[in-house]
């Protein structure tokens, strides 16, 4: 097998090997982890779907069914628990440049998804050909002027009454 542009390197793969399940439950023999992780990894790394994938890495769909599996099951949250702790054992990770705030930052009203309701519309009888005022804004003592709208002159405008 061939490595490829960020595949896994030996070092790397050592650390990662004894936090994986092992082959040969029921089912079968599993294809190697480290090709199909090598699979995942450059999925995540360029974007690509998953039908298209590169050959060397297997089945477009055996690297995608396991890594469903790990996530399934949790074992890539124990994987990124346990290289967190031998780094940090290690001396690895830099603890001052972590920082952990609990403000929180409020979105705008608009951010707040998508509407649950239809839209207001303007006016109770606010269709084509309606003869019934409506107005700008609902707001009391806005000062807009009420619309009349007639088939004749639409959207003739007469100050507040």
């Amino acid at each position: 097998m061939s490595m490829g542009w960020g595949d896994l390197t030996s070092e790397e793969w050592a650390r990662l090997k004894p936090h994986l399940p092992k082959s040969g439950q029921r089912g079968g023999r599993w294809a190697s982890h480290r090709r199909i992780i090598n699979g995942i990894l450059y999925r995540n790394r360029t974007g690509v779907p998953w039908r298209d994938l590169p050959a060397r890495f297997g089945k477009w769909k055996t690297v995608y069914e396991r890594h469903r599996r790990l996530s399934a099951d949790g074992t890539w949250d124990s994987i990124f628990a346990a290289v967190l702790a031998d780094a940090d054992a290690e001396g690895r990770i830099d603890w001052s440049m972590v920082s952990v705030d609990s403000t929180t930052c409020r979105a705008h009203q608009h951010a707040a998804g998508a509407r649950k309701k239809p839209p207001r519309l303007l006016g109770k009888d606010a269709r084509p050909g309606s003869t019934a005022p409506t107005r700008d804004s609902d707001a009391p003592g806005a000062a807009s002027p009420a619309r009349f709208t007639s088939p004749v002159k639409a959207d003739a405008v007469l100050w507040p009454c």
